[in-house]
């Protein structure tokens, strides 16, 4: 479900979006399905705008066969891969994030979600010197965190100043509100990241649970076409803008007893990578707690894939033997 709004395509002119709604004409699905001239005639707008604007989002938005060659040309030509800045990480993600896909970290409070995005976006902006939009839904990232793992990798004053101007950061903690943030971006941003001199490859959004949990269940019977509405913006936003998009997400506790990635059946086909975070087994000595990352979802490696790693003084992640997880952690 696409929501009609102000310049959606060319001629969606904010009083053409505005007569529609009057007649509750609000998303692409119901401006297809009137009946144009009588909708004009009611609008008072131009047959001729009308029809143009139904024409141009029904090319922009209906589907269109591809065969295998040329989507694979494609993914030669836009796929690029982001190292996280940790080796084994990397590894784990068959080599780092792809630009054109959604990564999904999934775990319980304090399980590292936010520090993981924090390092990757901290690495890929001092690394690799690309720009990254950080989405803080939770009110978890902090300047002086940010500004302390920037130190940690760049000397001067210059750098690190630097580095902290290719983090964009941006604070929304309701999601029609989110929806609009990513909306407004898709299209200012399709300039800059098209053109040669751009260098916009990471969006985090920490984290989409937030948002979107108290939309879903109970009486509210919009909140999973919202939910999934979000989840078309962020693939979109993936493949048109050839950006890595990182989403973060809790965990619920399921039937069996376990725990199992929150949102539900339908919100598990949207990652194309899912990481599993959680609190291993104590470590020793004061201030080891060790944490562990293993695959949930992936088409390059294997589910149950796991690393392990130490906080704060993380020694480098390892990758003991694969194993898989419960299926009652994975499934709803």
């Amino acid at each position: 479900m696409v929501i009609l709004r102000e310049g959606i395509c060319p001629g969606a002119t904010a009083q053409l979006i505005q007569a529609l709604k009057d007649q509750n004409v609000r998303t692409v699905v119901h401006l297809v399905s009137a009946d144009v001239e009588e909708l004009a005639q009611k609008c008072s707008v131009s047959y001729k705008t009308l029809v143009a604007v139904r024409r141009v989002l029904l090319a922009q938005y209906s589907p269109f066969p591809s065969n295998g060659a040329d989507l694979y040309e494609e993914l030669l030509g836009s796929t690029a891969i982001l190292s996280t800045g940790n080796q084994n990480l990397d590894k784990l993600l068959d080599s780092g994030l792809y630009t054109g896909e959604l990564t999904e970290f999934v775990g319980a409070a304090s399980s590292g979600k936010t520090q993981v995005c924090l390092s990757l976006a901290v690495n890929i902006s001092c690394e690799l010197k690309q720009q990254v939009l950080y989405i803080d839904s939770t009110g978890g990232l902090t300047a002086s965190r940010l500004l302390q793992m920037i130190q940690s990798q760049v000397d001067s004053m210059e750098g690190q100043s630097a580095a902290l101007q290719r983090i964009e950061v941006v604070r929304v903690f309701e999601v029609y509100r989110l929806l609009d943030v990513l909306q407004d971006l898709r299209m200012s941003f399709t300039r800059r990241v098209t053109g040669a001199c751009s260098s916009v490859k990471a969006v985090v959004v920490d984290s989409a649970s937030a948002v979107l949990s108290s939309i879903l269940g109970g009486h509210q019977v919009e909140g999973m076409s919202i939910m999934m509405q979000l989840a078309r913006e962020l693939k979109t936003m993936a493949r048109e803008l050839g950006v890595a998009v990182i989403v973060t997400n809790c965990v619920v506790q399921d039937t069996g007893g376990g725990v199992k990635p929150a949102l539900g059946r339908s919100w598990s086909y949207v990652p194309n990578i899912r990481i599993f975070l959680q609190h291993s087994t104590p470590g020793a000595g004061p201030h080891r707690t060790r944490r562990s990352a293993t695959i949930l979802k992936s088409s390059r490696q294997v589910c149950g894939q796991c690393a392990l790693y130490r906080e704060p003084q993380s020694a480098g992640w390892t990758i003991p033997t694969p194993r898989r997880l419960h299926a009652s952690s994975t499934q709803d």
